[in-house]
Formats: C-alpha cells, sequence, structure tokens
C-alpha cells in the first residue's frame, strides 16, 4: 500500500537522482553505504550530560539519528558526527540533505579539518516530511561550543568531517531520517 508519505519519499528520491547526476559528488549514502564504523554519537554526557542518542540504518536503507534530550546536569544537546577523507568542495557551492525530519529544528555542521576546534555550522527545521536541505557552504558561521565566532562564514576549499545535532534547549524525544548526503 502507497501512502502520501512513500509518495512523497519518491519524488524528492527523483528530484535527487536527477539533481545527483548532474555533477553532485557524494558524502554518504545509507541506502548504498551501510558501514557506520566511521560515524559517531557525541552528547552532552561528554559533559556530565544525560541525553542519548543513536544512529541505526532502518529496513528502508534510511539512516535513523534518534534519542532523548535531557537537560539534567547542564546538558541539552545529542549529535552525530561522521569523519571522512578530506573532500574538495571548491567546484560545489551546496551541501544537500535527503531527509523526514519530525518538524523540530536541528543543527548541520562541517569542519574543514577534524581537528580544527571550531566547526562552520547551519540550523535547519524539518517539516515532517521527505525533503531536500539544501545548504550554501557560505551560509555556514564558524562557531564553539555553540557560540558563534567574530570571524568570516566558510570559504574553505575541503571538508573532512560533517555532524548533524539538536539542541533546542527542552527535554524532548527527536528522529530523523537521513537518506543521503551529497555535494552539488
Amino acid at each position: 500500500m502507497k501512502t502520501f508519505s512513500n509518495i512523497s519519499f519518491l519524488a524528492i528520491m527523483l528530484i535527487s537522482v536527477v539533481s545527483f547526476s548532474l555533477n553532485a559528488q557524494n558524502i554518504f549514502d545509507f541506502g548504498s553505504d551501510l558501514n557506520l564504523k566511521n560515524w559517531y554519537i557525541v552528547n552532552d554526557d561528554v559533559m556530565g550530560g544525560a541525553s542519548n542518542a543513536t544512529l541505526t540504518i532502518n529496513n528502508s536503507g534510511h539512516g535513523v539519528f534518534s534519542g532523548k534530550i535531557s537537560l539534567k546536569n547542564n546538558g541539552g544537546f545529542a549529535s552525530t558526527q561522521h569523519n571522512f577523507k578530506k573532500i574538495n568542495v571548491s567546484k560545489g557551492n551546496t551541501i544537500n540533505i535527503v531527509l523526514k525530519g519530525d518538524k523540530k529544528i536541528y543543527q548541520f555542521r562541517i569542519k574543514e579539518n577534524i581537528y580544527d576546534y571550531h566547526s562552520y555550522v547551519y540550523n535547519f527545521i524539518t517539516s515532517g516530511k521527505w525533503e531536500v536541505i539544501s545548504i550554501n557552504l557560505k551560509d555556514m558561521y564558524p562557531s564553539y561550543r555553540g557560540r558563534k565566532l567574530n570571524d568570516k562564514n566558510f570559504s574553505g576549499k575541503q571538508i573532512n568531517q560533517l555532524s548533524i545535532l539538536i539542541s533546542n534547549k527542552v527535554e524532548e524525544n527527536f528522529s530523523l531520517l537521513i537518506d543521503k548526503l551529497y555535494i552539488k
């Protein structure tokens, strides 16, 4: 039985496939890259918090980033992080994420080099439907430990790490389905 949600996903996937075939560079595709060994969970427990999260692949081949945010012990965030060989982004200007969210606000983060102390950040809200979130790299601002830095937006030529984080300052459950991430 096809539902509207399945039809929406198929339409988004068709648009994504056409877009991807036009000079796109894959970062990660949960439908074909089934190995999560370079994905990590980083939650507020690194500083004493009590939030929890997991990243799994469901039977439909989508990444599922889900968990519960807790504000105990000054906590309040959960994230999943992907480390990879450096990707040249000098020819692409947007990162696209095919996902289905839960109508919550998330933060997409990149690092030019894994060991940089700061990340470049972009906040987005999910609609509850399958969609493509397109993020212009030049719109990503530098941030460290949740504070915006007084420096220029991303202008690098490579990325070496990406993260998806949730930190809405409320105790809440969350669930984000991710199909793929690519640069165009």
